[in-house]
């Protein structure tokens, strides 16, 4: 069939079916504006305990930016999520960086309120796990730059026919990293964390009564932080950036827009900006908060995310 008939086709489901007019996918496998103070700056050979505990809090933003709305009532979303991650830097070196390895298991639950599906319903348990076999830090006087591959596995929950349910994406994806960190000499940071996720195909998606397959498009997307160390404190600003370049196709075709819901290839874009405090005591532990308010969003949801984060050697 060809993909204008299929997009035609699809346009007229979407419009009537709206018991599944959300189901693209669980939640983002990478939490957004997980990575901030030193960012770029593989620690010492070692082994590294790092929990990130959070809330967010949300609405559906349609391709204008605005609340999306069916039958007069907005999405909603609310997740508790806890990420657990486990970092290795051995005494190696490769190209003369420092070798390390990693791996991230989040904790989620989540609660999502789509009025046309009967309320609320929510889910809780191992979202997609994140592995890194290869991460490589250089160091500089002042500044570091860390490079890895992050490889996603598609463990979390995942049902087709109701997004209230999903907290995993059910597809694999890759994300080739890139963070550096800037230390001027007065206690000025600057960091950014630079992330270009490339996603599988979900092949058990379904969307108005349709089964088939669903890929949901490339994103780029940056943490980032400027502030100054005064200290065992760094005060500032942090967040995150994230942009879909490429547009999200069902079946092979490009998803059509639904006025009011999404647009075209329903791609989604987000800004968030908010206050972040980082403490580190006498014995080398690290705990940052932080508020992240999104600023921006369409095609996705838009809201809040407070952040409890710890660092710790083993």
């Amino acid at each position: 069939m060809k993909k204008r008939a299929i997009a035609a086709m699809l346009a007229g489901f979407f419009t009537l079916a709206g018991d599944h007019v959300f189901a693209k996918e669980g939640a983002d496998q990478y939490p957004n504006g997980a990575e901030g103070w030193l960012a770029g700056a593989l620690p010492p050979p070692g082994t590294y305990f790092l929990n990130y505990l959070g809330y967010y809090g949300g609405k559906l933003k349609d391709g204008n930016g605005d609340n999306a709305s069916i039958g007069g009532s907005p999405a909603k979303a609310d997740a508790w999520f806890d990420a657990l991650r486990l970092v290795k830097v051995t005494d190696l070196t490769l190209f003369g960086a420092s070798w390390g390895m990693q791996a991230i298991v989040p904790l989620v639950y989540q609660s999502m309120n789509f009025p046309q599906m009967g309320g609320r319903r929510s889910a809780t348990g191992v979202g997609d796990i994140t592995i890194d076999p290869i991460v490589l830090g250089w160091h500089g006087a002042n500044w570091h730059v860390t490079t890895g591959l992050d490889i996603y596995v598609p463990t979390g929950q995942y049902d087709q026919n109701d997004p209230r349910a999903s907290i995993g994406t059910n597809y694999w994806s890759v994300e080739p990293v890139a963070a550096f960190t800037w230390l001027g000499q007065g206690g000025w940071e600057v960091s950014a964390k630079f992330m270009y996720n490339i996603k599988g195909k979900n092949k058990d998606a379904s969307f108005g009564g349709m089964a088939g397959s669903y890929r949901s498009g490339q994103e780029l997307h940056i943490d980032y932080a400027v502030g100054k160390h005064s200290g065992p404190w760094i005060v500032g600003l942090s967040g995150y950036y994230l942009k879909q370049v490429t547009d999200d196709k069902f079946n092979g075709a490009v998803v059509p827009e639904l006025p009011g819901v999404w647009g075209r290839g329903r791609r989604g874009e987000v800004l968030a900006i908010g206050p972040s405090v980082s403490y580190t005591n006498s014995k080398g532990t690290s705990f940052i908060a932080q508020w992240h308010h999104e600023a921006y969003a369409k095609n996705r949801f838009g809201g809040d995310k407070l952040w409890f984060k710890v660092v710790t050697a083993f």
